[in-house]
């Protein structure tokens, strides 16, 4: 595994952070089919998603929901960007999905990382982001191949990308 730490100026949208954005232009050209649950402002992905209407995504359903709607061993990527709490779906979602996540979030990101662990093929790639370098987790059969720390400053919280495959 490598860790990587970098410093960059904070972005509400993850794909806009310079680190994250030039090592999204390397590598998602690879894939064919990258799916993106949480595709917000700056979507990257071949088949996107938000809840939020105001944004310009193929579908606007909740997230588990899009998800269970692919085939079990369908995906060669996905994006998972999600609210990392509560407070960013208020504020930078115009409190969109607070009602389907609730009180909750222990459980909305549990089922979310089940369906994605359903639907990746077999060494498939999974690149989250978030306050933490859990990712999808070895408990459903991943692996993390690398980890960049993006650190902003200040009274900031990093930003921590991780790539992981599905083994197997």
């Amino acid at each position: 595994m490598k860790i990587e730490r970098v410093w960059a100026m904070p972005n509400k949208w993850s794909f806009e952070i310079k680190p994250i954005k030039l090592y999204l232009d390397t590598v998602l050209p690879k894939f064919d089919t990258i799916i993106e649950p949480f595709t917000g402002m700056h979507g990257r992905g071949t088949i996107t998603n938000d809840l939020n209407p105001e944004f310009d995504t193929m579908y606007h359903m909740d997230a588990i929901d899009f998800l269970k709607t692919f085939v079990d061993k369908s995906a060669d990527c996905v994006l998972f960007d999600p609210p990392y709490t509560l407070r960013q779906v208020k504020e930078c979602y115009n409190m969109v999905g607070i009602n389907s996540i609730g009180d909750n979030s222990k459980y909305f990101y549990s089922s979310l990382k089940d369906e994605i662990s359903r639907i990746i093929k077999p060494n498939g790639c999974v690149i989250s982001f978030g306050y933490s370098s859990n990712g999808i987790g070895k408990s459903r059969g991943f692996e993390i191949d690398y980890v960049m720390l993006i650190a902003h400053g200040g009274n900031h919280n990093d930003t921590i990308m991780t790539v992981e495959h599905k083994i197997g």
